[in-house]
């Protein structure tokens, strides 16, 4: 059985969108020049880094070795021809903690990226896009 998610992306104005989570969470996200807010592929790359920063902190929390510092720096190379798509991503797990080995601490990247890691493994989802025309109406009001 598949579990939906539902976000609801909002135009504000320019190149600026507010997307919006079933709880009323949101996020602003922007493709203005200079932009005030994350671009879409930025917030691409950061979405797989807190997702495998999750299951790393998780796992290493469960082999009883938790990290006490712990960042994720992502790089992403995207190509020049559109849609520009990131052609490479490196996802660089820094972390230290008292009871941390390396050997630990691969195990627990290596299974969050092979196995874990929802966002990386949608990178190469199928996308489906469909339209729906609403009627027109002018703005009332206090709009």
């Amino acid at each position: 059985m598949s579990d939906l998610h539902h976000i609801r992306v909002e135009y504000l104005d320019e190149r600026r969108f507010r997307a919006f989570n079933d709880q009323g969470l949101s996020l602003d996200l922007d493709g203005s020049d200079p932009a005030q807010n994350l671009k879409p592929m930025e917030i691409l790359l950061a979405a797989l880094g807190g997702c495998t920063g999750i299951d790393v902190v998780d796992i290493m929390r469960k082999k009883r070795a938790p990290l006490a510092r712990y960042r994720i720096e992502v790089e992403g190379i995207r190509a020049i021809e559109h849609p520009r798509r990131f052609e490479t991503i490196t996802v660089r797990h820094i972390g230290s903690g008292p009871d941390v080995t390396e050997t630990a601490f691969q195990r627990a990247v290596q299974l969050s990226h092979e196995r874990y890691c929802s966002v990386s493994a949608s990178l190469s989802a199928e996308v489906r896009a469909e339209i729906r025309l609403e009627p027109w109406r002018p703005a009332e009001a206090g709009e």
